[in-house]
Parts: C-alpha cells; structure tokens; sequence
C-alpha cells in the first residue's frame, strides 16, 4: 500500500465518528435513484458509515468493501437496516482481491473524491464487473463554472487535509479515460453531484 492510500486511510479513520453529518448532502431521494433497480451480486466501493444499506432492493446480494477500518466498524452497526445480505470486507479498490467478471452491479456514492489513483481503481472496477453489468457512480466533481472550478482548486488541499476528499476531481472523464462505456450522466440538484451509469 503506497504512502497516499495510507494517508487517506487514516483520513478516514479519523473522520468515522462524524461523517454521516457530512453525508447529508446526498438526500434520502437520491438514494433511491441510485439503487432503484439493482439485482443480482453487488459490489459497493467505498460503503463508508452503511448509510446505503437500507436502500438495497429485494434479489440484490451485497458485498461492500471500504479502506478504512473505522468506517466499517460503523457501517457494522447498520447491517441490521439492510433488507439483502451484506458482506462487509476492508480493501482498496485500487487492488480489488476478486477474480475477472465477479460482479452484477457495482455502485460508488461520493468516493472517487478520495481514491488516490482514481483511473487505476475505475480500471478495478471495469474488470470485476461482468461484461454486460452495470456501474453507477454518485460522484461530486469539480464545477463546470470556471470561477467556481478555480475555487475549488485553491480549496482543494485544505479539504484534503481537513476531511479526506478532493473538491475538484473530473470523475465523468474519469470514467471514460479508465475505459467504461458511459450510458448517461444526470445531475443531480447541483451540478457539481452527478448520478453516472456505464458499463465495462
């Protein structure tokens, strides 16, 4: 594990016991658009606190891996929301430890704000998916508006060092530099909160 991913292991480590306040800003509404209609063998990167848990349809079977042992600590206490089994596991989805082609569904919310290798972890991500899977992504990115998008580039380090992740991260052409087949791309309220569903 590089010095980076340690770094932001501990971010978030340190960050468990507050971070469903800061996950307010995705609405219980969003939630349910993200997870409408999944089925099969899901993985979900980054399960963080377990705030989705309760969110999972009827015939999904759910594996949700997250770096940080303090936020699965947390999202253990949540297992009993979840109307689907669910497998909690620590790993880095830069370094996925399944085999080609595992999953149905693969589903990320606000994540790829704090991977230090994002193009290398959506690689992980296209190969553990089945070829006719489905990814979707609710990702924060950094805004179309220049002014803004600068601010959020001066903020961009002391949010890192403050709370874990980056402000400015261009997730949507994260996805398709890493290979995925973008279907669709909707914001969501904000602009800068985009719901992205691609396939390997």
């Amino acid at each position: 594990m590089d010095q980076e991913t340690i770094l932001t292991r501990e971010r978030y480590n340190r960050t468990a016991n507050f971070y469903d306040l800061m996950d307010r800003m995705i609405k219980p509404e969003i939630r349910h658009k993200v997870f409408d209609g999944l089925k099969g063998r899901v993985l979900e990167v980054g399960v963080g606190t377990g705030k989705n848990l309760a969110f999972y349809p009827p015939g999904c079977e759910v594996i949700g891996i997250d770096l940080s042992p303090g936020m699965l600590a947390k999202a253990k206490e949540k297992l009993d929301q979840a109307k689907v089994p669910v497998t909690l596991m620590e790993m880095d989805v830069q370094d996925l430890k399944f085999p080609d082609n595992s999953f149905d569904t693969i589903v990320t919310t606000c994540v790829f704000c704090s991977v230090p290798d994002p193009i290398k972890g959506l690689k992980e991500i296209r190969r553990v998916c089945k070829p006719e899977g489905k990814v979707v992504l609710l990702e924060h990115v950094r805004s179309e508006n220049p002014l803004l998008g600068l601010i959020m580039d001066i903020l961009d380090p002391l949010t890192v060092r403050m709370m874990g992740p980056h402000i400015n991260r261009r997730t949507v052409e994260n996805v398709a530099t890493a290979g995925l087949n973008i279907q669709s791309v909707k914001d969501q309220n904000l602009k800068i909160l985009k719901l992205i569903v691609a396939q390997p």
